[in-house]
């Protein structure tokens, strides 16, 4: 366990890291407003799908903290502010939808606060019990020590437990089999050099932050074994919505025979969605372009294009780890995957 916490609910209050501080600050934030919650996953404090999920449902919990007649609006407008936060990552309304049936079953008791609060702290105990499983499962690909390239972060930040992707690596390292992660830097945002690297540091794995057009340079030269990347929502055949700049990664990987993997909870994946053409990506404002944190480097009449997300089709993933096992191609996510 690294030595520090993405976030926790204790007291009655969301505690969590602010991620835009790192990794120069490490600043924690106390909240029971699910308001601030929901301002937080939107301007990024608090990121990663498996994460939002489960500090969103902390969310709900904190809406019905003090008695009131009017409880059940209460509820249903913190619901459908969570829902409003990021529309790509399904874990989040698979997280809300638990909640929300907790709550349809037990709103007429008087403990309903302490009742959904059972309930958000076993979404989250459930996620850090299947990013144990990913890791274990993720040792799988390794047959040799290998250099690792890794995309955006997948690891305590972004999730409630030790991470997806991050946490194959974390797994692979301590059994001798990862030398090396090359952590690409993640426009516009910087969630590698920011994040990843950070965790990779608390973790005293070595790395070196590249930019995110390096990729190609480092494949062409064979100085890249395995990418393994996280996901935002998986569709029932195995296309994959991850952060911007992935589909860069699975093309390169093709190209140059390298092998792409995708690590994810099977919270991930979106029975009702058949292909990624149904995916809704998310766009950003052109400000996170235009600026790096409050540094203009561009003018601001300048028109921006900035998707949060990009679609890797199936026929590109070497395999898709879950909690449950690896699976290989064709995918056909099903009821029993999940």
């Amino acid at each position: 366990m690294s030595d520090f916490s993405c976030f926790e609910f204790k007291d009655d209050k969301l505690i969590f890291i602010d991620q835009t501080k790192l990794p120069i600050e490490e600043i924690y934030i106390q909240t029971d407003d699910y308001e601030r919650i929901a301002e937080a996953i939107e301007k990024l404090e608090i990121r990663g799908a498996p994460a939002i999920g489960v500090v969103a449902a902390y969310g709900l919990v904190l809406s019905v903290r003090e008695f009131s007649h009017n409880r059940e609006e209460k509820f249903f407008n913190a619901f459908e502010r969570m829902r409003a936060t990021r529309p790509t990552a399904v874990n989040l309304f698979w997280a809300l939808d638990k909640m929300r049936i907790a709550f349809e079953e037990n709103k007429h008791l008087d403990n309903i606060y302490e009742l959904l609060l059972h309930s958000a702290r076993e979404i989250h105990l459930d996620d850090i019990e299947r990013c144990e499983m990913i890791a274990k499962n993720g040792l799988m690909i390794f047959e040799k020590t290998c250099y690792v390239l890794t995309h955006c972060n997948t690891g305590q930040l972004a999730t409630g437990g030790e991470g997806t992707a991050l946490n194959i690596i974390k797994e692979g390292h301590e059994n001798g089999f990862v030398k090396l992660v090359y952590v690409d830097e993640t426009r516009p945002l910087f969630q590698g050099s920011r994040l990843t690297a950070f965790e990779l540091e608390k973790a005293n794995i070595p790395f070196k932050i590249i930019t995110d057009s390096t990729a190609a340079f480092l494949m062409k030269n064979k100085m890249v074994d395995v990418v393994i990347t996280g996901a935002d929502r998986i569709a029932v055949n195995g296309d994959t919505a991850n952060k911007i700049g992935t589909y860069n990664l699975a093309v390169l990987s093709n190209f140059h025979k390298i092998p792409f993997y995708i690590a994810a909870p099977t919270s991930t994946i979106d029975l009702n969605c058949e292909s990624g053409k149904n995916i809704k990506i998310e766009e950003r404002k052109k400000s996170e372009i235009l600026r790096i944190k409050d540094i203009q480097i561009s003018k601001e009449n300048y028109d921006v294009y900035s998707p949060a997300f990009d679609i890797t089709p199936n026929e590109l993933i070497t395999g898709i780890i879950t909690e449950n096992r690896l699976h290989k191609p064709p995918y056909n996510f099903n009821d029993k995957d999940c």
